[in-house]
């Protein structure tokens, strides 16, 4: 595929330099820019002239299979919210109610311009099959929770049993998912930490999401949600660690000690009560930030042009420093900062990356007068003004129709589970 001569977002340092380019695309790669690779002969010619090409963006921490709780738990603190309301919802999930609410998610990001996202799920091979029929990239786990008395093994050889099911699909990578500080005692952490290195395997973790869970974890353990997981060897893994709204500067010291990614996700944080992970802080610390959308129980959307303006914004007003966190960072934490917490060769539009793109209407009010384009993209852009997606060099959005998902029937299916659960209101 060649993309001919699109206005490219490309990486620069930390930041981004724009201008024309012509992308030659052969097989799932990006093979040249600029210069056609020896032998090339394109099957497909995409004119470029009004379109402004990106990186995919990469969403790193979702629960995909809560579009089905989308608006149904509002307004209510963390706590009343996760175990008064969400946690009820899930004890009648089936496991195909979360196939067709992971598609239903996928469909959402793919529209709006994310190409692989990094999924907690609670009913192991759903999430995967998904993504083989959508064509996105994910990495996916099983979320796990125990402790001495309840190790919850079944879970744990879930986990193994679907990452050697979908072994085929070059698009799938999976991680283990110890759920949460308060989910998971010591000893469980430690097993899983043991396996964690035993398999190859990186974490992905809600660490320090809201101060019930500081207060709790300092009462039983005498220590911080960060000191509690290395302590029990959690980050002698690759780690995400989601959310981190409650780290002090010796936590911050700590995640950056051990590489751990950090996903930050303000939506759903500010709309939780959480507050939100000290961005500038971290970054100051030298700690890899990437971005999520949480799951849409919480946020209530997967729209990642949403959380890239929230990031880029909310550190502004809290600490009254316009320049703390800038369009260029937010942009990088939203698709490089993503790809490199993951392990994954995505994330930049660069010679040998994964062809994983969304390339966007110049012609939309929202992107007119384009300015600045990073700037457009974290201030102005809202998701609609993407037009064609490409992942792993195949178009799955083509002039904004959907080519690998039957959005009708993932809808209807939808709407199926919700008025089962008693969630549908008209």
């Amino acid at each position: 595929m060649l993309i001919h001569n699109t206005l490219t977002v490309l990486p620069a340092g930390e930041g981004h330099a724009v201008g024309r380019h012509d992308l030659y695309i052969e097989g799932s790669d990006i093979a040249g820019i600029d210069e056609a690779p020896e032998g090339f002969a394109p099957n497909e010619v995409i004119d470029g002239t009004r379109l402004l090409t990106i990186p995919g963006l990469v969403n790193a921490h979702a629960h995909t299979y809560m579009s089905v709780m989308r608006n149904a738990a509002d307004d209510l603190g963390f706590t009343d919210w996760l175990f008064g309301t969400i946690i009820p919802i899930e004890r009648h999930l089936e496991p195909q109610d979360s196939y067709w609410a992971s598609l239903l998610s996928q469909a959402e990001m793919i529209r709006s311009g994310t190409t692989c996202f990094n999924d907690m799920q609670m009913h192991a091979g759903q999430t995967p099959r998904a993504v083989v029929e959508s064509g996105m990239r994910a990495v996916v786990c099983r979320a796990l929770a125990g402790d001495a008395r309840n190790r919850d093994d079944q879970r744990i050889a879930e986990a193994l049993r679907e990452r050697d099911e979908f072994a085929g699909c070059d698009r799938l990578t999976f991680r283990l998912g110890p759920h949460a500080p308060y989910t998971c005692g010591p000893g469980y952490l430690h097993m899983v930490a043991d396996l964690a290195r035993e398999e190859g395997m990186g974490i992905h973790m809600h660490i320090a999401e809201s101060q019930d869970e500081s207060i709790r974890v300092w009462a039983q353990h005498h220590c911080t949600p960060v000191e509690y997981v290395r302590d029990a060897g959690i980050f002698d893994a690759p780690t995400v660690a989601a959310h981190c709204t409650r780290v002090s500067a010796s936590d911050r010291a700590i995640l950056a000690e051990y590489g751990v990614s950090v996903a930050t996700n303000p939506a759903s944080n500010m709309k939780l009560g959480n507050g939100f992970a000290p961005v500038p802080e971290l970054m100051e610390a030298g700690v890899n930030v990437c971005l999520g959308t949480d799951g849409a129980a919480s946020n209530n959307a997967q729209n990642m042009f949403r959380e890239m303006g929230l990031l880029a914004l909310v550190h502004k007003g809290a600490r009254e420093k316009a320049r703390c966190v800038s369009a260029d960072d937010a942009l990088r934490m939203a698709t490089r900062g993503g790809a490199e917490a993951l392990s994954l060769a995505c994330g930049s539009i660069e010679v040998g990356k994964k062809a994983d793109l969304a390339l966007l209407d110049l012609d939309a009010p929202s992107l007119t007068p384009l300015g600045n384009p990073v700037s457009a993209l974290v201030y102005a852009a809202n998701g609609s003004e993407v037009d064609t997606v490409i992942i792993d060099g195949k178009v799955v959005l083509r002039h904004r129709e959907l080519t690998t998902i039957d959005e009708e029937r993932v809808r209807f299916e939808v709407t199926r589970i919700c008025e089962r659960l008693g969630l549908s209101r008209v």
